[in-house]
C-alpha cells in the first residue's frame, strides 16, 4: 500500500529554514505526525490504528508484556491499556493470561490470529516508514533509528 496524500501543506519548506525548524523537539513532534497518518491510513484496513497495532505488536514479541508494562513501555495511562486490550481481545487478537512469576499480573500475548494480522500490518507499517524516511539512505535510515534509541534507552 502506498498512501498518496501530501503531508505537508505548501508553507512547509518556506517556514522550515526558520529557527524553529531546528528545534528537536519540534522536529521529533512533526516526524511523529506525519509517521502517525501514514501509519493510521495504513492500519484501517486491519481495524487498528498506531496504539493498537503496539500492543499487538509487543503481544507478539515473545515477551510475554505485562499490561503494566505495555502501559510504561508506550506512555499510556493504564487505563487506555485495559481499553486497547479489550478491544482487541473482543476480535480475537490477543489474550490475557496470568503472569508466569506474579499471578496478580495480567500477561498479553497474540493468538494466532493476531500472529496473521500483525504480520500484515507490519508490512504496510514498514512500507509506511520506507515513504516516511525515503529522503534518507538506507544507513542514514538505520542511524536515525540507532540515535533515537541511544536518547530513549542509553
Amino acid at each position: 500500500m502506498s498512501v498518496d496524500f501530501q503531508i505537508e501543506g505548501d508553507g512547509a519548506p518556506r517556514l522550515a529554514s526558520s529557527a524553529i525548524g531546528g528545534d528537536v523537539g519540534l522536529l521529533l513532534a512533526k516526524l511523529h505526525a506525519t509517521g502517525s497518518v501514514l501509519n493510521n491510513h495504513a492500519l484501517a484496513e486491519f481495524g487498528l490504528r498506531e496504539r493498537s497495532y503496539s500492543v499487538l505488536r509487543l503481544a507478539c514479541s515473545g515477551l510475554e508484556p505485562t499490561q503494566r508494562e505495555l502501559a510504561d513501555f508506550l506512555s499510556l495511562d493504564p487505563s487506555q491499556i485495559v481499553s486497547l486490550v479489550d478491544e482487541l481481545e473482543k476480535r480475537g487478537l490477543v489474550t490475557r493470561e496470568q503472569g508466569r512469576t506474579d499471578r496478580r499480573q495480567k500477561i498479553v500475548l497474540a493468538t494466532p490470529e493476531g500472529e496473521v494480522v500483525h504480520a500484515k500490518a507490519q508490512a504496510e507499517i514498514r512500507a509506511c516508514e520506507r515513504q516516511q524516511l525515503s529522503a534518507l539512505t538506507d544507513d542514514e535510515a538505520g542511524t536515525l533509528t540507532a540515535l533515537l534509541r541511544k536518547a530513549l534507552w542509553a
